[in-house]
């Protein structure tokens, strides 16, 4: 029983941990937008080109080994036009980043949803209080995910929101740990 309480807490305290960091995201993006974006699509365009030519040197150096299905210099070379994609259509990149962003707010609403209804089924008072920032938390996400029109700016004001809400959540699940067991 005391093992699941600590599991509880702990779970509760990486909850926090990830809130925060989204927090900072979302904070980076309202001071920074478009040299955010272009961070992101460069790095994320460098990490594939470093990938590709590794996996081609590896085709290179394993040339004497015969491997019928060595297919090292096809990813490498794949990887290489994925990173050279991803550096010229960063705006393209932003609105998947803003879709992605979307859904995990409506998954996470999903669990907080699943929170109030235990709480409310030991019945604690605070479920409703769960239950409404859940529903905001969702509100907030099928804004990211709907309006294409969205600017990156209210992305991170939306990630700044979710992530308050969240630690605000967890916090009281932690606290109500015991009325759950």
């Amino acid at each position: 029983m005391e093992y699941v309480k600590n599991l509880f807490k702990k779970t509760g305290w990486i909850s926090i941990v990830g809130s925060i960091i989204f927090a900072i995201l979302g904070i980076i993006l309202i001071c920074n937008p478009e040299g955010t974006l272009q961070v992101i699509a460069g790095i994320l365009g460098a990490i594939f080109m470093i990938i590709g030519i590794l996996k081609i040197i590896r085709y290179v150096t394993s040339k004497g080994k015969n491997n019928f299905y060595n297919y090292d210099l096809i990813y490498g070379l794949t990887a290489i036009v994925i990173g050279i994609v991803v550096m010229l259509y960063m705006n393209t990149i932003g609105s998947i980043f803003r879709i992605i962003i979307g859904v995990w707010i409506i998954y996470t609403s999903f669990v907080r949803i699943s929170n109030a209804i235990q709480l409310k089924r030991v019945n604690s008072k605070i479920w409703i209080y769960t239950l409404i920032l859940a529903i905001v938390m969702f509100l907030c996400g099928l804004y990211v995910v709907l309006n294409s029109g969205t600017i990156i700016m209210t992305i991170g004001g939306i990630m700044v929101a979710y992530s308050i809400i969240d630690i605000i959540e967890s916090i009281i699940f932690m606290k109500n740990v015991k009325a759950i067991m």
